[in-house]
């Protein structure tokens, strides 16, 4: 993991930029970047947390408001008892169209600025939620809202349709 943020730390200097003030301190996983072993002497791109070149986790609107459902607790607890409309994409990391839908709701999500939650469920990880809610083909969403399905839709989306799938339901 740290060679991975090291990796995106020297190619992708622009992503600190358009991070902006939405970033938070520093991740407490970048002191270990420093720990690691070099064979002769530690090379002068490795920065000190805390300084103008290491980068935090962004916590914007999009960030907090979709989120990946680990078990069937966390479902239960973050979709089934929630207040607002929850969005549940059922996907697969194998699926084209999922990768296509995901991005297009994520930013739908973030303009509804917290009415509307995305929950995201990979179907290989959670057959068992897919099952009981019948999902047979990905991407699928379905609208909940305090436990009860309130709308659901398979296929690819246009931003246009999911809008007005969204607007339906608020």
């Amino acid at each position: 993991m740290a060679q991975r943020l090291l990796l995106r730390r020297l190619i992708c200097p622009n992503l600190r930029k358009s991070c902006g003030s939405v970033c938070s301190p520093p991740s407490a996983l970048l002191p270990s970047l420093n720990t690691l072993s070099w064979h002769s002497h530690k090379p002068s791109f490795i920065h000190q947390a805390g300084s103008p070149f290491s980068r935090g986790f962004c916590d914007s609107p999009a960030c907090s408001d979709t989120f990946n459902v680990q078990n069937k607790t966390d479902f239960t607890d973050r979709v089934l008892n929630n207040k607002k409309l929850v969005l549940v994409d059922f996907h697969a990391s194998w699926c084209g169209p999922c990768r296509v839908l995901g991005p297009r709701l994520e930013k739908l999500v973030a303009k509804q600025k917290g009415n509307v939650i995305m929950a995201k469920i990979d179907i290989d990880e959670h057959t068992d939620l897919a099952m009981e809610y019948q999902v047979t083909v990905v991407p699928t969403v379905i609208a909940m809202k305090d436990g009860c399905a309130m709308g659901k839709f398979s296929g690819v989306k246009s931003e246009d349709e999911l809008e007005v799938f969204i607007k339906k339901l608020l």
